[in-house]
């Protein structure tokens, strides 16, 4: 069995903030994962449908896994919106953190296999049919919140998780413990009303989400109430005590450090966004994971954030 420190020391060498191991049994959540999507709160996601088989068994995606390493890479910094500009999530101010995340992972597998010789390892970066929240609170990296986050008691829940599936045999952690009590932060401020329960489990309803419905929903119009969010909604952490910085816990909601991540690019306003070229978009969002929603998502997006401003009164 490899001993856990050298690897973690790599890892936060390689500029993870977290890491932790747990072995690659097939996950336990997979029971509430299919009453989520029975329930209908994929809304259109239909990969999330097809990709049932694969969640359920990492064995699918490398035969011969013993071990899961699962990282933590923080994104929190400053939210940049003055007037009239688009209001984009914190995890796609800086470079897209899929790519990020593959080339720091899969420098942590060449340490591996070079410790193990014999062993493969397959990085995975959400896009993924791993059930990673499961893993990375096996691991140790945090437990749910009601907003479903994944939140570490220390430092708060702005942090992308990655998982390192590999043949290795290695040391594994503890499960993360904790809890958020009787509070409802981010349930009452949710604009939308998203955070539900589903058999007892706080679970989001993608439906209602504004993440979804700026980035994954597809139609012409925004289905709902953006409450002035252009990409993605951040509102569900930013109301988490356990990301409130406090004068007893200084590393609570740190800033990242990492420099792909720091916002790299000036946003046009929203005036100007609502009918950005398909050119101009293509150069703007390049390297961004703001791509995923597309040029007429984007403008579309842009379009529902004005439409939705108050008039002003004189």
């Amino acid at each position: 069995m490899l001993p856990a420190d050298g690897l973690k020391a790599e890892a936060r060498r390689l500029g993870f903030n977290a890491v932790g191991v747990c072995s690659a049994e097939p996950p336990v959540s997979t029971g509430h994962y299919m009453a989520w999507l029975e329930a209908g709160y994929a809304g259109s996601m239909d990969f999330m449908h097809r990709s049932v088989e694969l969640r359920s068994d990492l064995e699918t995606l490398l035969p011969g896994v013993r071990s899961v390493v699962c990282v933590g890479l923080n994104y929190n910094q400053p939210l940049p919106n003055p007037d009239g500009s688009p209001k984009i999530a914190r995890y796609a101010l800086g470079r897209d953190y899929h790519k990020v995340m593959r080339a720091k992972l899969r420098r942590l597998a060449a340490w591996i296999e070079s410790a193990v010789p014999e062993a493969t390892s397959r990085a995975c970066v959400d896009s993924a049919p791993v059930l990673e929240r499961e893993y990375a609170h096996r691991a140790g990296l945090g437990w749910y919140g009601k907003n479903t986050c994944l939140i570490d008691s220390r430092t708060g829940s702005w942090f992308f998780i990655g998982t390192l599936l590999t043949t290795a045999d290695i040391e594994t952690d503890k499960p993360s413990k904790g809890g958020c009590g009787t509070c409802t932060a981010c349930i009452d401020a949710c604009p939308t009303g998203a955070i539900v329960q589903l058999d007892g489990v706080w679970s989001v309803d993608s439906r209602r989400c504004i993440s979804y419905l700026t980035i994954e929903e597809k139609s012409p119009v925004v289905q709902g109430d953006t409450a002035g969010w252009t990409v993605g909604c951040d509102v569900c952490q930013e109301v988490c005590p356990f990301n409130q910085p406090r004068p007893s816990q200084p590393d609570r909601a740190p800033v990242t450090t990492d420099p792909d991540l720091r916002a790299i690019r000036q946003w046009p306003p929203l005036v100007e966004l609502q009918d950005i070229t398909w050119h101009a978009w293509d150069e703007l969002t390049r390297g961004s994971a703001v791509r995923r929603v597309g040029w007429e998502g984007l403008k579309r997006n842009a379009r529902a954030n004005l439409n939705q401003q108050p008039e002003e009164t004189e």
